[in-house]
């Protein structure tokens, strides 16, 4: 059957949710600055789009508060937790304008957020954004990088988890 067939049955999003959540992903903080005051939201949505040129896709829901306050500045920095860093995820998957008391970060390149003691960032120009269903797609122009020490933080179905090599 080709996709479109009108006898196709479409997947329901628990069910979709449910395989999908078989599926391991790295976890991520993207933060930008809004009137000068930093935003950020907790994202496993990230990956690795091109190498020439230097591309990175994230894909914010659209029901997200911060991402269209990040959006306006045009620039992003995707911070990579590391193992030790659950608390910090569920601090910006809530709600609220507060999620940065008591975290410490720098400005990268772009300026936006670096937060400290992550696993690896990634700092970003927005290139594109498309809306794709209830995300948005947008793809980031990679302007700098660096890396941190230690493992992974990891979601899978459902539940949190790190990696030992």
């Amino acid at each position: 059957m080709a996709c479109g067939d009108e006898d196709v049955t479409p997947v329901g999003a628990a069910e979709l949710r449910t395989v999908l959540g078989h599926f391991a992903s790295g976890v991520t903080v993207v933060a930008g600055l809004h009137e000068g005051r930093p935003a950020g939201f907790t994202c496993q949505a990230f990956l690795s789009l091109s190498l020439v040129p230097p591309l990175v896709a994230i894909a914010p829901g659209k029901s997200s508060t911060s991402w269209p306050r990040i959006a306006g500045a045009g620039v992003f920095c995707v911070n990579v937790l590391g193992g030790t860093q659950e608390a910090l995820c569920r601090t910006f998957a809530g709600r609220g304008d507060d999620k940065f008391a008591g975290v410490g970060w720098s400005p990268a390149t772009t300026g936006a957020p670096r937060l400290h003691g992550v696993l690896a960032w990634v700092d970003c120009q927005v290139d594109v954004a498309h809306e794709a269903g209830d995300h948005f797609l947008v793809v980031g122009r990679v302007i700098d990088v660096g890396v941190g020490e230690g493992e992974p933080l990891l979601f899978y179905r459902g539940g949190f988890g790190g990696f030992r090599p």
